[in-house]
């Protein structure tokens, strides 16, 4: 009977997979100030190690609006890379997934009639 050695153990892919995961395996929701382009790569560092991130952009808005494109770029083509998913809340806030965690959205009606304005 063959040992159940080889049966059990992981490939090297899957040592990796469980790194990126990060060691405790869970996915937390974390809420954080954009204040700055430089702060990309730890943003997209949490999104590797599987968690959500909200982010305030207000903070970077103040100091530049093209900053606020660059980064808003940036992080729309990470998500793409990674397979995560990106969306914006409101004004001032993004929100930024990793891989596994779609943001739904809501579709709406495409209607024929005028909309409505206030006179």
């Amino acid at each position: 009977m063959p040992g159940l050695g080889g049966i059990l153990r992981k490939s090297k892919k899957e040592e990796k997979e469980i790194e990126v995961k990060g060691a405790s395996g869970k996915t937390y929701l974390k809420a954080m100030p954009l204040r700055d382009l430089a702060e990309l790569d730890g943003v997209k560092n949490e999104v590797n190690s599987g968690n959500i991130l909200i982010l305030r952009i207000t903070p970077l808005a103040n100091k530049s609006l093209d900053d606020v494109k660059r980064a808003v770029n940036e992080l729309c083509e990470f998500a793409d890379s990674v397979g995560g998913d990106i969306a914006r809340l409101g004004e001032e806030r993004v929100v930024i997934c990793p891989p596994g965690v779609k943001i739904w959205r809501e579709k709406t009606p495409v209607s024929n009639e005028p909309i409505p304005t206030a006179a």
